[in-house]
């Protein structure tokens, strides 16, 4: 009988610095995860490039209309959710502008579905149900590379001619599916042989954060280092907004809460407002004559 394709994945080799893992003390755990770990961000670096390739697809995307969308199946597929869900607060984008779909669906965020990642049927139909068109892009996410669900997404994406990206921590896997971009993670074994929540999901996380981040600073989500698209949802939120006005425009506490207020709660426009004299509907022309780019609105 021949080996099962995994046996090969470097997400389910032996670490042998772990291999007296149930002999060690709490302390030399924590040590070992901890120098473990260490090696995330360099795999990341490593993978530079490639992230940059993904990040320029994704702009391309978005500011033609598009959308991104993320699929993946347990950790990866939930890791997939949460940086999709974060997006419209930090960067004020329309929650349907990043996506997430998980093997197993919402059910799956909280507990382990069994099975659902290998049914590679379901992923084209979760796809077209959200109305995944060429237009769009499809970052799948499998740490392994193996995931039936993820590979037959990856298909059915490109088979309508969208731009595709594939993020794994198995960067030895033969054959790769295809994709745009591939962006491969070698965080090298696991210190709990297989768990990939454990490097590879932080490789993961770290990737994808990048990714986000970078596209959207690319699509004039931020001043500087600020952000001034996010959604001021809560009261953590809104001391933020008040507090980027206050720096950008020297006003005080209560003039920069009744800027915000006067701008409806833009803080775009409450800049404009009061970095150039403008009136509220003047300020939100002009931001739009410039597609929201605050840079270009200040200095036009």
């Amino acid at each position: 009988m021949a080996d099962h394709p995994l046996e090969q994945a470097a997400t389910e080799q032996r670490n042998p610095a772990s291999e007296r893992l149930d002999e060690m003390s709490a302390l030399e755990i924590v040590d070992l995860m901890n120098a473990q770990d260490r090696r995330v961000a360099e795999a990341v670096h490593a993978a530079r490039e490639a992230l940059a390739q993904a990040v320029e697809i994704v702009v391309a995307a978005l500011r033609a209309g598009g959308r991104l969308f993320y699929l993946g199946a347990g950790t990866s597929g939930r890791l997939g959710t949460l940086d999709a869900a974060e997006c419209p607060p930090t960067f004020g984008t329309d929650p349907e502008q990043v996506q997430a779909v998980i093997a197993g669906g919402r059910e799956a965020l909280v507990r382990a579905i069994e099975g659902a990642e290998d049914r590679a049927e379901e992923a084209a139909a979760a796809l077209r149900e959200r109305g995944f068109g060429p237009g769009d892009v499809l970052a799948g996410i499998a740490a392994c590379g193996l995931t039936p669900f993820v590979r037959a997404g990856l298909e059915f994406a490109a088979g309508l001619g969208a731009r595709t990206l594939f993020l794994t921590c198995n960067p030895r896997l033969d054959p790769m599916p295809r994709a745009d971009v591939v962006i491969a993670l070698d965080v090298g074994p696991e210190v709990l042989t297989g768990s990939t929540r454990l490097k590879a999901g932080t490789a993961t996380k770290l990737a994808l954060n990048t990714l986000t981040t970078a596209a959207m600073v690319r699509l004039g989500k931020c001043y500087g280092n600020l952000m001034v698209d996010l959604r001021a949802t809560n009261e953590k939120l809104r001391a933020r907004s008040v507090r980027i006005l206050r720096q950008l425009c020297g006003l005080d506490d209560a003039a920069a809460r009744r800027a915000l207020a006067e701008a409806g709660g833009g803080l775009k426009v409450a800049i404009l407002m009061a970095r150039r004299g403008l009136a509220r509907d003047q300020a939100t022309a002009l931001l739009a004559r410039h597609q929201g780019v605050l840079r270009r609105a200040l200095e036009g």
